[in-house]
């Protein structure tokens, strides 16, 4: 399914664009590389790619505003590289439109399996499956249930609307106020309280181990991420 997919590299930096082109050519991508916003968008308009890998620190057209720019032409995948710390460039880009992000300075391993990741959701959400598995977490859409191995989980529906948002993104970076606007509503997107204390009680239903989740994972000072991979 990876093989061959065309990615977009954006980096103003030689260096980063040259050790991406050369590894993820090495994994069997087909690499375009820019310096700028404004060559991305023309290589995109010659050559159209199946993800987009963009620096947030761009000259001209900014990470920002390529990651708009596309968005508005497109459901091309975008994940962000940011300099550590940059947490609300991180999440103004995932509302913005982009999928995920990768922190600098970063292993090709780490973009390697962020890409995998969003070249699965692509595939994934042009055939929406009404269950789906992570593990011994059995989430039924079209039931309403929800099933831990053997036992069926019972969620109030704020819980239940929290994981089904969070399972049909699996794998994306969601923030804060993505999540409350999904489950709450418009009008609640500071309401990080509620988020927080639905999280925690969501988590006792599903995790074994509430302390240590392996489904509802925390992206520290951005939002949650599901488990990123269906059985």
């Amino acid at each position: 399914m990876n093989k061959g997919a065309r990615i977009l590299v954006v980096d103003d930096e030689r260096e980063i664009r040259r050790c991406l082109e050369l590894s993820l050519e090495e994994k069997g991508y087909t690499v375009l590389a820019a310096e700028s916003g404004e060559k991305a968008l023309d290589l995109l308009q010659q050559r159209p790619a199946d993800v987009a890998i963009v620096d947030l620190l761009l000259p001209g057209i900014d990470g920002i505003e390529l990651t708009r720019s596309i968005r508005q032409r497109s459901t091309l995948p975008i994940i962000i590289l940011s300099a550590i710390g940059d947490d609300k460039k991180k999440v103004e880009a995932l509302e913005t439109g982009a999928d995920d992000y990768v922190t600098k300075p970063f292993s090709i391993e780490e973009v390697v399996a962020r890409i995998r990741s969003v070249l699965r959701r692509v595939v994934g959400s042009k055939d929406v499956n009404p269950i789906l598995s992570f593990g011994d977490l059995v989430v039924d859409f079209e039931h309403r249930e929800v099933r831990l191995g053997d036992e069926p989980i019972k969620l109030t529906p704020m819980e239940y609307e929290l994981l089904k948002y969070m399972a049909q993104n699996a794998g994306r970076v969601l923030t804060r106020r993505m999540l409350l606007t999904a489950v709450w509503g418009p009008g609640h997107e500071d309401d990080t309280q509620s988020l927080r204390v639905l999280v925690r009680q969501l988590r006792k239903k599903i995790e074994k181990i509430p302390a240590q989740p392996c489904f509802i994972l925390t992206d520290p000072g951005v939002g949650y991420r599901f488990k990123s991979e269906p059985s």
